[in-house]
């Protein structure tokens, strides 16, 4: 049975139904918890309202923040590609872009495309050296539960240059929660009957489930990552996001236009014309997303930030 794991700045606690219960332990980290699992079990004897805390994310930083690039078929055929050409790829984000599920989103004054991307984020429960073979049969031994997270993206920095790193990587670009909910391997085996939402203002942009889009799912993409990069208990792996997001591929004849010109000119063109989009995030917006089975058997809770332009 899954179990909601929440934290607050000074203490961690389990999701009930009658509220939160404290869980008597002094890890300081998402690994440290992980690792005292008798604690988490022992918790349950007095609650206090969930909404009366103050959560923050449940993945603690500094830890390992890496991500899937085009994982969903949707989001793929928006960008212009073939779903069938893409590679399996990542990248990484810095940790210090983590914040909570309730917290502001800010928008750093130079950036002026901002976007949202709603993706489901593997926590890890345990080293995973690099050669370790993950499969279905044990890839619960490694992964011990799941995220709602948003994977935040100054769009006018990523493409010109290129590289996901910067664009990606300022605080507050990866908020993650409200709840690490932790699976079993039968649990698990049910991540592709989760969908993905994610709101602007209450308007729908993105919905899908796992099972009908995402290209690479998580024992294959683990085992390539694990060809070359080490994991350790409290790590963070995005898994990519479906179509629906403020960016979009310009039409063919445009697309081809713009190869024949200078790089300078193409992107400056290019940015111009998504001055028009109205879909990208403004200040005051409020960005809310979930994850869950549409049963409800597994829910990732739901997340509520609020855009702020830094002045």
């Amino acid at each position: 049975m899954s179990i909601s794991i929440l934290r607050t700045t000074d203490a961690w606690w389990v999701a009930t139904p009658t509220g939160a219960a404290k869980i008597d332990t002094a890890a300081t980290t998402t690994a440290q918890l992980l690792a005292d699992r008798p604690a988490i079990d022992r918790a349950g004897a007095g609650t206090v309202p969930i909404e009366s805390l103050d959560l923050v994310s449940p993945v603690s930083a500094p830890c390992r923040v890496v991500a899937q690039m085009t994982n969903f078929r949707s989001h793929v055929k928006d960008s212009g590609m073939d779903p069938e050409s893409i590679p399996l790829t990542f990248f990484r984000k810095t940790s210090g872009s983590i914040s909570g599920p309730f917290d502001d989103i800010v928008k750093p004054g130079h950036v002026q495309f901002l976007d949202y991307e709603v993706e489901i984020g593997l926590v890890f429960g345990r080293a995973v050296p690099v050669g370790t073979k993950i499969t279905d049969a044990n890839i619960a031994d490694y992964v011990a539960g799941l995220v709602v997270t948003n994977d935040v993206s100054a769009r006018d920095l990523q493409l010109p240059k290129t590289q996901f790193y910067e664009a990606k990587s300022y605080p507050t670009f990866t908020p993650v929660g409200p709840a690490l909910v932790l699976l079993d391997g039968d649990e698990l085996k049910r991540f592709t009957d989760l969908r993905l939402q994610l709101r602007v203002n209450g308007e729908l942009r993105q919905d899908m489930l796992v099972g009908t889009d995402m290209i690479y799912r998580p024992t294959e993409a683990l085992s390539a990552l694990t060809g070359f990069q080490r994991l350790d208990a409290g790590d963070l792996l995005l898994t990519g996001t479906p179509v629906g997001t403020a960016l979009s591929a310009p039409a063919k004849p445009v697309e081809i236009i713009g190869s024949l010109l200078p790089p300078a000119t193409k992107w400056k063109l290019f940015f111009k014309r998504q001055a028009n989009n109205p879909k990208y995030l403004h200040d005051g917006d409020v960005v809310e997303l979930s994850v869950a089975t549409d049963d409800g058997a597994i829910d990732l809770g739901t997340q509520r930030t609020v855009v702020r332009y830094a002045r």
